[in-house]
């Protein structure tokens, strides 16, 4: 393998830190999706609002924590691997500006590029 493929490789494998919990992510994917599947049949058969509503947030917390798996994988891979590197800056402004975003939040100013290389 030339350098240049390791060094692809290996930046493959630190973008994708999640693929640990591939099969744990790709389930709770397939139970979102019958959760969404339900909520459908659910507004079909015109069931009651707050049954409805009490599924979505359901739904929401099933969301929730399927990116609080991701988040978790992100920082403890990618965001450890680039402070090792001595890129950890970019990485950390990376996973706040999208924790802002997630949480509802404005970014912040244009933190998220990437820092000159000397």
């Amino acid at each position: 393998m030339s350098t240049a493929e390791t060094t692809h490789h290996e930046a493959d494998h630190f973008r994708h830190s999640y693929t640990r919990d591939k099969a744990q992510l790709v389930r709770r994917l397939a139970r979102i999706e019958g959760q969404v599947r339900g909520i459908t049949r659910m507004i079909e058969r015109e069931e009651y609002c707050v049954d409805i509503l009490q599924q979505t947030s359901a739904l929401r917390a099933a969301v929730d924590s399927l990116a609080v798996l991701v988040l978790e994988d992100h920082v403890t891979g990618c965001v450890r691997t680039a402070a090792q590197r001595g890129e950890a800056d970019r990485y950390v402004d990376e996973v706040v500006d999208v924790v802002r975003r997630t949480l509802g939040r404005p970014v912040r100013g244009a933190r998220s590029e990437a820092p000159a290389r000397s």
